[in-house]
């Protein structure tokens, strides 16, 4: 039969035990308050590139198993790719045509040239690395890179109106989670003007 004594004993053991764990290190401390905020800010932007379908031109596609294309996610939001290399742009048949497209739906011609789709992750050399979020909005808005060069081509001409409706908020977010992907060094062209087409 146990004694009061060893009976006691063990209470005060098992309580120890509970009061370790209950304030112990396996409890898991909230993150920080800026953190939280800056995560949950990544995450809006990531749902809005994908609801404004951001990767249907800015991620290059490639074949699809049974057929047809697919964004290729090795290369998200890295723009068209430096080593493809286009034909001159194609005539236009007659009729109401308006321009044409690459196999990976990062490049497109008409009749101001030839566009390209940028390089949208943070590679320094040759993505967004070194813009600020002031360039970035300043883009959207205006419709010209970083805010004062030259105007945004097709087929982004008609996206940025649809995108200029997003609030700074917004705006911030998207180039908050376009800065959190992974940098794809990948030089893409400059564009072509028709006036180059034609030589």
């Amino acid at each position: 039969m146990r004694t009061p004594t060893s009976t006691l004993g063990a209470l005060f053991v098992m309580t120890a035990v509970l009061a370790g764990t209950l304030s112990g290190s396996t409890a898991a401390a909230p993150p920080p308050a800026g953190q939280s905020a800056a995560a949950d800010r990544i995450a809006r932007g990531e749902y809005l590139v994908r609801i404004m379908s951001c990767h249907d031109c800015h991620t290059p596609h490639k074949p699809a198993p049974g057929g047809g294309i697919e964004p290729d996610m090795t290369r998200a939001l890295s723009g068209h790719p430096q080593d493809m290399k286009m034909p001159p742009l194609p005539t236009l048949p007659e009729g109401p045509w308006i321009g044409v497209l690459g196999a990976t739906m990062t490049s497109w011609g008409g009749p101001w040239g030839v566009s390209f789709t940028a390089n949208l992750t943070p590679d320094k050399e040759t993505g967004l690395g070194t813009w600020t979020e002031e360039m970035f909005i300043a883009t959207i808005k205006s419709g010209r890179h970083q805010g004062k060069g030259r105007p945004i081509l097709p087929p982004m001409t008609g996206v940025l109106n649809a995108v200029r409706s997003l609030t700074d908020d917004d705006l911030r977010a998207v180039f908050a989670y376009l800065q959190s992907i992974t940098p794809v060094r990948n030089k893409v062209p400059e564009p072509i003007d028709p006036a180059e087409e034609e030589r």
